[in-house]
């Protein structure tokens, strides 16, 4: 079983938030079912964080045993674009703003839908919406 993480549970973890503890437990399971990966977006999100830099985040990741897909190949970014497009369509139509410019998200979800076979995130709402045959941890 191989598990695509999100952003925000390698986030959550790393600044210490409230609910680090339980999310990192839930982590260590999903580990013991297979292997961890996170797509190129991730490690740009996780880049971001205050007082970490891409350096720090590909050695924090590989002290976790996660891969890294930096290789993310045309069918990834296909299936971004035509749920992105499917999301734009969905907001407008709903009369919300104009859409949000969430592609990353879009990436990571093509990305676990292609190339793992689930996804864990604390966006599971977003991710069962906009992307539905993708599995959520």
């Amino acid at each position: 079983m191989r598990t695509a993480l999100d952003t925000n549970i390698l986030s959550t973890i790393w600044t210490g938030a409230p609910s680090a503890a339980t999310i990192a437990a839930q982590l260590s399971k999903v580990h013991a079912e297979g292997a961890l990966v996170v797509s190129a977006p991730v490690v740009v999100e996780l880049s971001a964080i205050p007082s970490l830099n891409v350096q720090l985040v590909r050695k924090a990741l590989a002290e976790m045993a996660i891969a890294i897909d930096f290789d993310l190949e045309q069918d990834v970014w296909l299936l971004a674009a035509e749920r992105f497009a499917a999301y734009a369509i969905r907001r407008r139509r709903s009369g919300g703003d104009s859409p949000k410019r969430l592609l990353a998200d879009f990436v990571i979800a093509a990305h676990a839908l292609l190339k793992a076979d689930r996804l864990m995130t604390l966006d599971a709402k977003r991710y069962s919406q906009d992307v539905p045959k993708l599995r959520i941890v």
